[in-house]
């Protein structure tokens, strides 16, 4: 690869390591002094070219091709620093594992200023990544906002390609603990089903099949635990699609528990649970843990697996579950 600085700004050719790569990524690999997101909305601009031509960012560059960028505007605010506890699973100079709890949004957005996962790192750490830009410094993958359990954090630029590169090639093994209703007909299944945007309901995700947006997913799951009609699931997502676990669950009848937009209710009461029971609330969100992440280390190559312990919304709804099955049985006897 070579490049230069000229009136259009930078000029790269592209070598036969960078064969294949997205255009935002080729620019973040030559750039590393800007963002993917930075460079990303660069090209979305219409500020990039290969061979002389306008491309997307998902455009990719081959051998000998000539790419050129012109100049781009970078952000400078990052988020509000704020003093929230954070429970540290794993940390090295490298990266940082969180046990996010439920109802934490990852990164600001509109409506989702303040409080988040972003605005309690920079309290944390003084230096993280900015490879995902200045909102979303150190982020290299995302959780629901009511999903609880293990993110990893990048504190380099370095890692957080490393870590990039280990997701996309799906070289990250992710485990998710699901409470659902309704038991699954089998022990362990594969779902392969493209995902794709709600044809009615803008917030939702459903199974697409014959819609050129929807994207191939993958998702095997095995059954841990039987409640007479409700189980926890141990799911492997082997793609990362948006509401990839909570579509698949549900397009084989067993959405999770407490899941408002797939499932229908928001809270879960022990009534629901166990009839006997009062109707207090037991839970107030989707019962969807990242239990576990398992990968190489992205700088040692040193194999790296870290488990996050279940919040106690999830051990008192598993609590209820049991008592379930103890009284079901005393009624059968």
């Amino acid at each position: 690869m070579s490049s230069d600085a000229d009136t259009f700004g930078w000029s790269f050719v592209v070598d036969e390591t960078h064969e294949g790569m997205r255009l935002d990524v080729f620019l973040a690999h030559q750039l590393p002094q800007f963002s993917r997101v930075q460079l990303r909305a660069a090209v979305q601009a219409g500020k990039a070219t290969v061979q002389g031509k306008r491309q997307k960012p998902s455009f990719r560059v081959r051998g000998g091709q000539v790419v050129k960028l012109d100049s781009i505007d970078v952000p400078r605010e990052g988020p509000t620093p704020e003093s929230i506890p954070l429970e540290i699973l794993y940390e090295d100079e490298h990266l940082v594992a969180v046990n996010k709890p439920p109802g934490m949004v990852v990164h600001p957005a509109r409506g989702n200023w303040r409080g988040t996962l972003t605005n309690a790192l920079a309290a944390h750490f003084q230096s993280l990544s900015d490879v995902g830009g200045s909102h979303r410094p150190g982020i290299v993958h995302r959780l629901d906002r009511d999903t609880s359990g293990v993110i990893l954090v990048a504190k380099t630029n370095a890692a957080h390609y490393a870590l990039g590169d280990a997701f996309h090639d799906r070289r990250v093994e992710k485990e998710y603990w699901a409470y659902v209703s309704s038991e699954p007909d089998r022990d362990a299944d594969r779902i392969v089903q493209p995902i794709g945007p709600h044809p009615y309901q803008r917030e939702k995700m459903a199974i697409r099949k014959n819609l050129e947006a929807a994207r191939e997913a993958e998702t095997f799951y095995r059954v841990a635990a039987r409640f007479d009609g409700f189980a926890r699931l141990e799911v492997f997502p082997k793609t990362g699609r948006t509401h990839q676990i909570r579509v698949h669950l549900t397009h084989i009848g067993c959405p999770i528990l407490g899941d408002k937009l797939y499932a229908g209710h928001s809270r879960v009461t022990a009534r629901m649970i166990v009839p006997s029971a009062p109707d207090e609330v037991i839970l107030e969100r989707q019962a969807l843990h990242a239990r576990r992440i398992a990968l190489k280390h992205p700088m040692t190559g040193e194999p790296l697996e870290i488990a996050a312990p279940l919040p106690e919304d999830l051990i008192r709804l598993e609590e209820w579950l049991k008592r379930r099955l103890v009284e079901k049985k005393s009624q059968r006897s």
